[in-house]
């Protein structure tokens, strides 16, 4: 395969979002939209990636970074203008070109590379333009071909009736040698409905110099463009209800699957059961024969197999649980690490903590990790019990097979096999309650 360079548009201003952020950074699945396409970019090893920006520019900059160039489209006159402002970008470079679109997230690497693979086909095409066949044309440009081969092409508001009445449809994805591109793009006119520079019709200046062009199809799925936030929950919907029917294609339960929702980066092992409304956000690999029960909420988490976590659980980033390790219902853990076998029932919060083997954290729990300034650390050792109601004030060390007392609030160390209990003393008044009854009644009484 020849070298290939990447030309990603996103200089539009996304209106229709009415948004502060620009629009191909509005996340699908827990990252922004157009890192998902960056990403199958990325696979194909490109020799260049050209980002052409325009609106909110700055936001694309600091979210890229250095992995990408970037080219400015201002003014805006249309998508063939906007490829050509990337024209110094790739000077010099003499291979393949594919042209993308920033809201227009989910093309897989392989129809890339078929695109790629066409232009380099024997009959030596001029652009290989990547179409699709809606069940709804909407406003689509239109692909005029007889079998792969373009005949004509033209953008629906220039359209005639017949030729709206054609099937296949422009994604606006192309692929086009490097040499041929720029030369095309500079005989394109803006003599349209629109006054815009159309890179579609570069296809058009092709055929009537009688080059061939050809069409590649693919699922409209992977050439949705986004343009709203009702289409952008629309492909949230899809690629959610896709990713569900591969976690169970690859050995996962999920009883109630509409209810389940996942991250781009979720990894699930075999026999993973799934209740009704757990929700994964980034950072979440879950091991074999785990139980996670219902309305639970897990991001950023390594759970090892066997583990059995909710309901109504919540780990946050930085939280593992090693084999067989139990949180249960209402228990929030943060940046810990609970050894295998390890378990907290209910009602706790355990933050910044090391828990070792066979600890027990009993009901209403807390590790005191935070002095307003800084975070402290809490280490539990294997087997240590922690009696319910516990504030563990951090840094603080619980030995091994130590019990801490329920009700303690213990801020120094608790050595291996030790009791620590830390409470008032009881004071004991007998017949007091009796007598607050009987004069509070008596009060109370007088009043009416």
């Amino acid at each position: 395969m020849t070298d290939i360079a990447a030309i990603i548009l996103a200089a539009g201003k996304g209106t229709r979002m009415k948004s502060d952020l620009h629009k191909v950074l509005h996340p699908i699945a827990g990252r922004p939209m157009l890192m998902h396409l960056m990403d199958a970019v990325d696979a194909l090893s490109p020799a260049k990636k050209v980002v052409v920006v325009g609106d909110k520019a700055e936001q694309l900059e600091a979210a890229l970074g250095d992995s990408a160039e970037f080219a400015v489209q201002d003014p805006q006159l249309g998508t063939g203008h906007a490829v050509q402002q990337a024209e110094g970008a790739i000077s010099g470079f003499d291979g393949d070109v594919l042209i993308l679109y920033g809201d227009v997230p989910f093309v897989p690497t392989a129809t890339m590379q078929a695109m790629i693979g066409r232009l380099e086909h024997p009959d030596n095409p001029a652009v290989v333009v990547l179409g699709f066949e809606p069940e709804d044309t909407l406003q689509y440009g239109r692909i005029v071909a007889t079998g792969d081969r373009i005949e004509w092409m033209v953008e629906h508001k220039d359209a005639t009736e017949s030729q709206r009445a054609v099937k296949l449809c422009n994604s606006g994805l192309m692929a086009v040698k490097a040499k041929d591109l720029f030369a095309l793009l500079a005989r394109v006119k803006n003599d349209n409905a629109a006054g815009e520079y159309y890179l579609v019709d570069i296809v058009n200046i092709a055929v009537a110099d009688g080059r061939h062009c050809h069409v590649v199809k693919t699922d409209p799925y992977d050439v949705t463009g986004i343009n709203s936030r009702g289409e952008l929950a629309a492909m949230e919907a899809e690629w959610q209800m896709r990713r569900r029917v591969q976690a169970m294609a690859d050995g996962a339960t999920l009883i109630a699957p509409e209810t389940v929702w996942f991250a781009w980066d979720t990894k699930l092992g075999r026999d993973v059961l799934i209740e009704p409304n757990v929700f994964f956000g980034p950072g979440v690999s879950v091991a074999d024969n785990v139980k996670i029960r219902a309305n639970s909420h897990i991001e950023g988490a390594r759970i090892e197999s066997g583990c059995e976590v909710g309901p109504f659980a919540r780990l946050r980033p930085g939280t593992v649980l090693e084999e067989k390790a139990k949180i249960g219902n209402f228990v929030e853990v943060k940046k810990a690490h609970l050894g295998k076998g390890a378990k907290a029932n209910h009602l706790t919060y355990l933050g910044d903590a090391e828990i070792g083997a066979k600890a027990n954290i009993g009901a209403g729990t807390i590790t005191c990790n935070y002095d307003g300034y800084f975070k402290y650390q809490t280490v539990i050792g294997e087997g240590a019990f922690i009696g319910s109601n516990s504030a563990l004030i951090a840094p603080v060390r619980i030995g091994r097979d130590a019990i801490v007392a329920a009700g303690s609030a213990v801020s120094r160390d608790v050595a291996d096999g030790e009791l620590r209990m830390v409470r008032a003393e009881q004071l004991v008044k007998p017949g007091w309650a009796d007598r607050f009854h009987d004069a509070m009644r008596k009060k109370k009484a007088e009043k009416k």
